[in-house]
């Protein structure tokens, strides 16, 4: 019995493999073991589980990615940061204008001795420029008011605050009334009524043919009146520039009323929808109330929605008188000024600007129908000053 079983045993073992990993037997025999002891862990570890599983729906998981962003950041961080930013940005504010000024607190003090000496020679430059004598003594005792007993910083010298000063007083006088003829049309109703004065021989016509070049560019159409029937050859000039710029004309006969020829180029721009009138009436001289009367009746007649007063920029002294006349009688609007591409350097438009508060439109500075340009007030002084 037992030799049987032992060979039966023998026959069993050597057919199995001879490397038997006793470890994994004993590990398996081991979990086996443990396997009645394992259903009492999870019945206690199951509570433990679900309380995950109700903490998972709770968490806001999505708007996490939001309260990272930098705006909760970055006031915690940069309140006193932007404090100080706002106040440097402000104390940069109040200082640019300071350094543009020579004039401070502190510094050397200016004299009125050395003062009155340099002004006397900036006196001579401006009147050399044809500003008028009257707006000369004007400018210097404005900048002489302001810098006497002022200190001035001693990085410049007093040449250079004086002109500085006198530079700035006369950029106050051009830039008051600043003007933009092409925006203040944009925002008119058709016919727009434009009316040209000024005394003989500036420019005036010419003038008139250079803005109606100027506004046609612009899109818009342009009724001529001759209304200077008083001038022999006026009517043939003003047909010439019609011709070449290929706008319509009203005219009538030599010595024909003014007021009429006015009217029918109204009536004729409101029958056909044109967009703009240009009334050019006749040179007069100031003096002459004949003349200065047949205006106004022009006024009253064609009621101009703007009144240019063209003159002449080597008028000098005479060109504020012009002004005052035309402006007293009228009331002048707005200015061009003609031959400025001539030796002056444009005082003129100072003298007219300063004595009826004024301002420039354009400068015409060729024969061409382009040489007209809007007035510059930075280039006015440059030209003055050079």
């Amino acid at each position: 019995m037992f030799d049987s079983l032992k060979s039966k045993m023998k026959s069993l073992f050597s057919r199995a493999d001879k490397a038997i990993d006793k470890e994994k037997v004993y590990k398996d025999e081991k979990e086996e073991n443990k396997t009645p002891d394992q259903p009492v862990a999870p019945t206690t570890e199951k509570p433990e589980t679900v309380k995950p599983s109700v903490d998972t729906p709770v968490q806001p998981q999505p708007p996490q990615p939001q309260q990272p962003a930098e705006p909760p950041a970055e006031p915690k961080l940069s309140r006193k940061e932007l404090l100080k930013l706002k106040k440097q940005e402000k104390a940069a504010q109040k200082k640019a204008p300071e350094n543009t000024s020579p004039v401070s607190d502190s510094g050397k003090k200016i004299k009125e001795d050395s003062l009155d000496g340099i002004l006397d020679e900036l006196q001579l430059i401006l009147l050399e420029a044809d500003v008028a004598y009257p707006v000369v003594e004007q400018i210097c005792a404005q900048v002489k008011e302001n810098l006497l007993g002022k200190k001035y910083d001693r990085s410049y010298t007093l040449e250079q605050v004086v002109e500085m000063s006198v530079k700035d007083a006369v950029r106050d006088v051009l830039k008051l009334n600043e003007f933009d003829f092409d925006s203040w049309l944009e925002g008119r109703e058709r016919p727009t009524v434009i009316m040209f004065v000024g005394i003989n021989g500036t420019g005036k016509t010419t003038a008139i043919a250079k803005l109606a070049n100027r506004v046609q560019k612009n899109g818009k159409t342009v009724v001529l009146a001759a209304c200077d029937t008083f001038r022999a050859g006026a009517i043939e000039q003003l047909t010439i520039h019609a011709d070449k710029l290929g706008c319509k004309i009203v005219k009538q006969a030599h010595d024909a009323d003014p007021a009429a020829v006015a009217y029918d180029a109204i009536e004729h721009a409101k029958s056909k929808r044109k967009d703009v009138v240009f009334i050019d009436t006749a040179g007069r001289m100031q003096t002459n109330s004949n003349l200065i009367e047949e205006m106004k009746k022009i006024v009253r007649v064609s009621k101009p929605d703007l009144k240019i007063f063209v003159g002449d920029s080597l008028a000098g002294n005479d060109a504020i008188e012009q002004a005052k006349v035309f402006d007293a009688a009228i009331g002048v609007d707005a200015i061009i000024l003609t031959k400025i591409d001539t030796d002056a350097k444009g005082g003129a438009a100072l003298s007219i600007a300063h004595t009826i508060g004024k301002p420039i439109a354009f400068v015409c500075n060729g024969q061409e129908y382009e040489d007209i340009v809007k007035f510059n007030t930075e280039w006015m002084i440059a030209r003055m000053f050079e």
